[in-house]
Order: structure tokens, then sequence, then C-alpha cells
């Protein structure tokens, strides 16, 4: 049998939703969410037209909603999301596809732009290894910053090339479904864009 590795995509490749935008959600409530989004929408804006980064308006993002928030609690909340939340969100078919690798002894490494306090407790359950975006805390707190650079584009390659010799490896498996994906499937032998839709 051939060496062979798996790297999926975990918001809006394994889940329906930008898990994301729903912690907010499930830490602030809708009413929250909105009125949060709507005082970031000048930077959301420049994002999309390309005049700012997609960690720069992360960290606004994060900063706004998390901003010194005790880590502990933070995680609490995360832990209990990831056990309640995320399941309802998780698309049959890439949960169908992650198991099929398994029962045949592929790794699987979720490779995510979010940070790792929720997808780190969800993957540990599935017995998954994980690559995810890093919070700074001080003091035991949040900043609202991103520890080193936000794991998205070519970071997702940096981040698995560090981890992973692919070099030892016969096939590459990568799914994902965004532009910032696009660097991760490069390194297939197999890729999928939005195989679970």
């Amino acid at each position: 049998m051939k060496k062979a590795i798996a790297f999926f995509d975990f918001d809006g490749t394994i889940t329906t939703k930008d898990t994301l935008l729903e912690i907010v959600k499930y830490c602030k409530g809708s009413t929250g969410l909105y009125a949060g989004l709507l005082k970031l929408s000048p930077w959301l804006a420049a994002m999309k037209l390309k005049l700012t980064s997609n960690q720069f308006v992360k960290e606004k993002f994060l900063t706004l909603f998390f901003k010194d928030t005790p880590v502990a609690l933070f995680q609490q909340k995360c832990d209990v999301f990831a056990e309640t939340i995320i399941p309802q969100l998780i698309r049959p078919a890439a949960i169908k596809k992650i198991n099929e690798f398994k029962e045949n002894n592929i790794p699987v490494v979720i490779v995510s732009a979010s940070p790792e306090n929720w997808i780190a407790p969800w993957c540990r359950k599935k017995n998954l290894q994980f690559i995810a975006t890093l919070l700074e805390v001080k003091d035991g707190h949040i900043t609202g910053n991103i520890q080193g650079a936000n794991c998205y584009g070519t970071e997702k390659v940096k981040r698995i090339s560090a981890s992973f010799d692919l070099s030892v490896y016969e096939e590459i498996f990568c799914f994902g479904d965004t532009k910032g994906d696009k660097p991760m499937l490069a390194l297939a032998t197999s890729a999928y864009y939005k195989p679970f839709r």
C-alpha cells in the first residue's frame, strides 16, 4: 500500500458554517455578533478590496469580541462549543471521508485558520491531528492578537511543511473550499475543492 496522508481545511470544508462566527454567536449572542460585524464593516470591506490583510482584520475581529477575556474561561466555553455546537455543523460526507481514511490507516490532519481553542478539542475527540491558528495570551488573558501568523493561505503550507516531511508520502490528499486553501491544495497528488457541497 502506498504511504499516504490527508489534509483537510475545517471551516466550510468539513463544516457548513464558519466556526469563528459561530463561536461569537455562542458567546455573545446573535445580536452581539451582528452589532460587532457592523462596527467591523469598514475593515471587512477593505479586506475584500485587498487593501488590508486577512490577519489584520482577523485581529480586529478577535480584539473586538474577546480582548481581555480570561483564557481559562474562554477555553471552557470553547470546549463546550466543540462538544455541543460543532457536531451540528459537520457535513456528513466530510466525516464519512475522514472515517474512510482512518479505516485505511491514513493519517488525517485538520489544517485550520480558526484558533486551536475549539479545533483541538474536536480533533482530539475524533483522534485527528491538527494545525491551527494560535491566539496570543498575556497575563492569563486573550489580547486579540494572533501568535505568529494566521494559519491561512501560504501559512498553511509553511505549518504543514514544518510538521511533516511530505517527500516520504506517495499520495497526499488535500481538501479545501476557499482561495485561502489553494496553496495547500497545490501540495496534493489528489486535490479536492468544495468536494462535500
